[in-house]
């Protein structure tokens, strides 16, 4: 038997932060489970396949379903609450490798250039001023 995508564990982590889920008035199609959407979306994360060759006998649904629930969640900021959770657990039980961690500048902002360079900036702003008044 293949090993599953998503362990109870991990599983355990994830379904308190997802959305409720509100019955349509209108009716329409049973939706997917929530444990199965996940499945089908970290397989095709997982794998690279197209969302529309994910298997029917995998039970997550069609490919298209499970975009929709990876594009909901991501609106309802699912993946950043996991993420914080995720760290918090790892945190915990002593499993971040801080030797490993780097930052670069996408990561963290610059101050602004106004507090950086002041003294050059009122400088230039004050011969700007005079060149300003004596012309």
């Amino acid at each position: 038997m293949a090993k599953p995508i998503l362990t109870d564990d991990l599983w355990a982590v994830i379904a308190p932060l997802l959305p409720v889920h509100r019955r349509s008035v209108r009716g329409g199609r049973p939706r997917i489970p929530d444990r199965a959407a996940l499945t089908g979306i970290l397989f095709v994360l997982k794998t690279g396949i197209q969302w529309e060759d994910l298997p029917p006998e995998m039970g997550c649904g069609c490919g298209m379903s499970c975009w929709r629930r990876l594009r909901d969640w991501q609106r309802a900021g699912v993946w950043e609450r996991l993420h914080q959770a995720l760290l918090h657990r790892m945190r915990e039980h002593d499993q971040i490798a801080w030797k490993r961690a780097s930052l670069d500048s996408a990561s963290v902002p610059s101050p602004p250039r106004r507090y950086r360079h002041r003294a050059e900036s009122d400088r230039s702003w004050q011969m700007r001023l005079q060149a300003s008044s004596a012309g």
